[in-house]
Formats: structure tokens, C-alpha cells, sequence
């Protein structure tokens, strides 16, 4: 079963808890990342992230988000199956009521 968070959820603690860094892992192509993210957010495009995976670390907890929700939900399975702790936001950036970079 997935550990998910709602948009709603997720920008809050974004915003107001400051007792935990979220590391945000964006899996969006290159150039999606590029033309707008979430400020703190780290690239790991799911094209690649079957190579690029053990540059994570599997004691941090990592937030993973796309565009949409689908290649998240991807790259949430694959992770989680390599022993990560990940947690799936739903709705992706279309939903992201903040700013971007």
C-alpha cells in the first residue's frame, strides 16, 4: 500500500513545520523540472532513476512528486521496493499552490 499525502497536506507542512526538512525528489524530465519547481526540490528524472537511485540516501525520507501523479506513483514503487523510505504527493505540480523556481 502506498504511503501517500494530499497536496493540501503536503504544501502545509511545506510551509509551517519547520521541526523536518522535506527532501523533495521531482522525477519530471530535465527540462520539466527546469521550466518550474519547488524551490528546495531535487531532480531525479524517472527515466533515470534506475541508475541514479544509489545516490540516495535510504535512512532520509523522501517526498516524491511529478507533474500529475502517475510517474511519482512510479518512482514511489520502484523506491520503495529498493528499501526507501518515500512518500507519494498526490496531484503533482499541477496542484502546487505555491511558488516555483
Amino acid at each position: 500500500m502506498k504511503n501517500n499525502i494530499s497536496m493540501k497536506d503536503f504544501y502545509e507542512k511545506y510551509t509551517n513545520d519547520s521541526s523536518e526538512k522535506l527532501t523533495i525528489l521531482d522525477v519530471r524530465e530535465i527540462h520539466e523540472y527546469t521550466a518550474g519547481h519547488i524551490p528546495s526540490a531535487e531532480n531525479f528524472p524517472l527515466s533515470a532513476l534506475d541508475a541514479d537511485f544509489s545516490k540516495l540516501d535510504k535512512d532520509q525520507k523522501y517526498y516524491v512528486i511529478c507533474q500529475a501523479g502517475g510517474r511519482s506513483a512510479k518512482a514511489y514503487d520502484f523506491l520503495d521496493a529498493q528499501g526507501f523510505n518515500v512518500i507519494n504527493v498526490e496531484g503533482g505540480m499541477n496542484n502546487w499552490p505555491g511558488e516555483t523556481k
